[in-house]
């Protein structure tokens, strides 16, 4: 079970670093915003939660000690949940109809010479992260617009 949770971390960071994060895809995709306030979370939160257990203990006394810790790892938790959705996510098999999309972009930039990794039988959303981010790269951003 470690492995497999660590295993889907990693898949999640690595899928943050590789989705194009640019807000013509915000209608189709929570992406974005995960990504972002999982960001956010991890440079914010380590902060808070020293700052939740100090104000507590001052507050309170040591009596709440468990409390205020509790309340700390929560804290410290919240990105770890918004990396382990983004590596669900990035494992999870594309819907029909993205899954058409992701041909007809993939057409689009083999049609303007660019070189595509080989994905697999069944492609899955961090295939579809690749294919974007070399299509937001490659070609301008209005390409987006005609297939949303």
């Amino acid at each position: 079970m470690q492995s497999s949770l660590m295993t889907t971390l990693q898949q999640g960071v690595q899928y943050s670093k590789v989705w194009p994060l640019v807000n013509e895809l915000n209608a189709v995709f929570p992406e974005n915003k995960v990504i972002r306030m999982t960001r956010f979370g991890q440079q914010v939160l380590p902060a808070l939660s020293i700052l939740s257990v100090v104000v507590q203990l001052q507050w309170l006394g040591q009596n709440y000690l468990a409390q205020a810790l509790a309340s700390a790892f929560f804290l410290l938790s919240l990105p770890l949940q918004g990396w382990y959705w983004l590596g669900a996510r990035a494992a999870s098999p594309l819907p029909p109809a993205i899954l058409r999309w992701y041909l007809e972009i993939s057409d689009k930039l083999k049609q303007n010479g660019v070189a595509l990794p080989v994905a697999a039988n069944k492609p899955c959303y961090q295939d579809l992260a690749g294919v974007l981010n070399v299509a937001v790269n490659q070609l301008d951003k209005t390409f987006i617009r005609q297939w949303l």
